[in-house]
């Protein structure tokens, strides 16, 4: 429909994942950082029965925007409304529809509709939403297919999160500023050879790092990170080593009583195809998660150690 500037378009997918389960990864905001690429960080702000405020952050054309939605949620018609409360420039509006249709037992085809408009239904602008939304929508779909199918086809196995802690006798500011100053961090942790920390929004960071393992092999990566003073930060690897396809991680810092709990939680998807190939011929499954588990385990531990030498050197 193309009347007085305002749009309605729609793309479709089929994938190979009952409708249901489908319906679950795409009405749980939570999954989105590990079935959309562009999703770096997506939570519930509020929840009524059937209708919620959601926040998402995510990249677009190599920048990180963010916005709220308010959501109405059919699990029996498996189908998520949704409609940004305030839009980014040059869109005025914009919502549309996840539809999922049952196509046999084990086969769904995903509906996406979209409505928009311009501000002052300018034509320049409403050609640029219209390609954006093009190229979002197939991209967003093509990765959810594969994304959905993998989660689904491969069992839990190649999926995993754990959680390391350390109680501090320090102020929450002063554990969350060791781990949101992360330029510092060359100097302070002995596993950052090197680091550049980007920060264009307040809150929202881009991290690479070189990080050196224990036989000395130097790795980089590359992360983008949203910061909630004084209490969190999570983030997201979008350059990743080879053994995983999805890592994000999240610092939480709780004040109670005694001090601070602080902990770095990691969430991992891995690559099967690269296992053998870092690994060596015998390697499966269960010493690729073994393997990243204690790479990443160390440098997290590590980090809050020096974390808390830091807030209780500052509370002496």
């Amino acid at each position: 429909m193309h009347d007085n500037g305002h749009r309605q378009v729609e793309h479709t997918i089929d994938v190979g994942a009952p409708a249901a389960e489908v319906y679950r990864l795409i009405a749980d905001v939570r999954h989105w950082p590990r079935i959309f690429p562009p999703t770096v960080y997506a939570e519930q702000v509020e929840r009524a029965d059937r209708s919620e405020r959601i926040r998402i952050w995510a990249t677009a054309n190599g920048a990180v925007k963010h916005w709220t939605s308010r959501r109405e949620l059919d699990p029996d018609g498996l189908r998520v409304d949704f409609r940004q409360e305030v839009s980014a420039a040059p869109v005025a509006a914009m919502g549309g529809a996840w539809v999922i249709e049952p196509a046999g037992a084990a086969t769904a085809r995903i509906r996406l509709l979209h409505d928009y408009r311009a501000i002052d239904d300018d034509p320049a602008d409403l050609a640029w939403i219209d390609e954006a939304v093009d190229r979002n929508s197939k991209a967003e779909l093509a990765a959810l297919k594969a994304n959905v199918e993998r989660a689904v086809g491969a069992g839990e196995e190649l999926v995993f999160s754990f959680t390391d802690s350390v109680d501090i006798d320090g102020a929450a500011k002063d554990v969350y500023e060791f781990l949101d100053q992360a330029q510092h961090w060359q100097h302070r942790l002995p596993h950052v050879s090197r680091v550049v920390l980007t920060e264009d929004t307040p809150g929202v960071q881009t991290l690479e790092m070189v990080t050196v393992t224990k036989d000395g092999a130097a790795h980089t990566t590359k992360s983008i990170r949203v910061c909630f003073p004084h209490h969190r930060i999570v983030y997201k690897q979008t350059t990743l080593p080879a053994l995983m396809s999805l890592h994000t991680g999240c610092w939480d810092i709780t004040e109670h009583e005694s001090g601070v709990t602080a902990s770095s939680e990691h969430t991992v998807v891995l690559n099967p195809a690269t296992i053998t190939a870092v690994l060596g011929p015998e390697a499966g499954i269960g010493e690729a998660r073994a393997f990243v588990r204690t790479a990443l385990s160390t440098n997290s531990t590590a980090t809050l150690g020096l974390a808390k030498d830091y807030a209780e050197s500052l509370r002496r």
